[in-house]
């Protein structure tokens, strides 16, 4: 089944500017954890086993998350606060990197990952979505629709009409209650969006997504965008697309993140 996971974390973080100079957006704290740690969370609990985590030169903060910390392990059991080394554990999940040169879209960072994945179906987390379900992990949720059709999976989420223009929208075809074949993405439409149901940061891919993000030429932005590959990939085999039940927050929209700082305390208090 789905063991693997790629998450992409090379991005420049504009949206966060200024901070984001000097802070990759990924360690924004949310309470006292970065937001890349609830990534990683969501991974370990829908099944993930392997995780490769795209950066760029200036996010070596990330490396330094996820490995151990020796000197304070020592320093912590030294002043008798051993009940504080659970909150610095690594993860229970293999973790790789791989640099992305530069920062060519989304597109361009899945595609490095082709000889992690092995000819594998896979998913993909964007770090900069924090998707919350107490029950059942959005990542999950994709899974569970892989098993029972083995095609690609894409999560949608309901988003606002104003809002539309910031994600690749969907044409759907509904299947059952929150499933839908994908007839079509259209890229941060700015006029007549097909309909209000967006692509989020949550995916399962087959690995065919390889063959047409190595073909395609740049899109929006002058970069390789993972919509133009789907749309592709989709004249070929379905894609599906699962409405995601939970709470989501797009942390690179201040109000946003703030939200979420809001939401996970009031939930842990």
């Amino acid at each position: 089944m789905i063991k693997k996971a790629i998450i992409p974390a090379a991005g420049y973080g504009t949206r966060s500017l200024p901070i984001s100079k000097v802070v990759p957006k990924e360690l924004f704290p949310i309470g006292n954890r970065p937001a890349i740690d609830y990534i990683v969370e969501e991974a370990i609990q829908s099944g993930i086993e392997e995780i490769l985590i795209i950066v760029s030169r200036s996010k070596n903060l990330i490396f330094d998350y996820f490995d151990r910390s020796i000197e304070l392990e020592t320093v912590l059991k030294q002043k008798q606060k051993e009940h504080l080394l659970d909150k610095i554990k690594v993860p229970d999940v293999h973790i790789q990197y791989i640099r992305q040169p530069f920062a060519s879209g989304l597109g361009d960072a899945i595609r490095l990952g082709k000889k992690f994945i092995h000819n594998e179906a896979f998913a993909v987390l964007l770090p900069d979505e924090i998707i919350l379900n107490q029950m059942k992990p959005a990542l999950k949720q994709l899974i569970e629709v892989y098993k029972n059709y083995k095609k690609s999976v894409l999560g949608l989420y309901e988003v606002k009409k104003d809002q539309l223009s910031n994600y690749g929208v969907v044409k759907p075809i509904k299947v059952e209650h929150e499933l839908f074949k994908v007839a079509h993405i259209v890229e941060k439409p700015t006029h007549h969006p097909p309909s209000n149901l967006a692509v989020i940061g949550r995916y399962i891919f087959t690995p065919q997504i390889f063959s047409y993000l190595e073909e395609i030429s740049s899109g929006v932005d002058g970069e390789i965008q993972l919509t133009d590959a789907i749309n592709e990939l989709r004249k070929t085999e379905t894609c599906f697309g699962k409405l995601i039940t939970a709470k989501r927050f797009d942390i690179g929209r201040k109000e946003e993140y703030l939200k979420a700082i809001t939401y996970l305390n009031d939930i842990e208090e």
